[in-house]
């Protein structure tokens, strides 16, 4: 079960929580969970993947929170939030993300303010944050 190097549940609309066999899995590179209509939080053991490096959550709209056990996420590179429109706010521990380098938060109108630490992110490359049209 530790081989998975890529688990794919985009568009599973369902899903509401991930299950927590998911956080044994300590060779997962790639978790796409983009369109996951009904997704309302990442469990805190998304902190225990290790050699995670891309994470898409485009367009889950019910994700309201990232738990601060994000900033465990020492191999994250790409961290896709965009359109998760009642994401009210970030965990300062994003600010731990020292391999980061594309961080989107396009869509993301409920977001009023980033934390302060988003300026220790010195990888990050590509960073998209516009929460209106206007």
């Amino acid at each position: 079960m530790n081989a998975f190097q890529e688990l794919n549940l985009s568009w599973y609309s369902k899903l509401k929580e991930l299950p927590s066999s998911i956080g044994q899995l300590n060779a997962l590179q790639k978790l796409y969970l983009s369109c996951c209509s009904n997704l309302k939080e990442l469990p805190s053991f998304i902190g225990q993947l290790n050699a995670l490096q891309e994470l898409d959550l485009r367009l889950c709209f019910e994700l309201k929170e990232l738990p601060s056990s994000i900033g465990q996420l020492n191999a994250l590179k790409k961290l896709d939030l965009s359109w998760c429109s009642k994401l009210k706010q970030l965990p300062s521990f994003i600010g731990q993300l020292n391999t980061l380098q594309k961080l989107d938060l396009s869509g993301c109108y409920n977001l009023k303010e980033l934390p302060s630490s988003i300026g220790q992110l010195n990888a990050l490359q590509f960073f998209i944050y516009k929460t209106s049209t206007t």
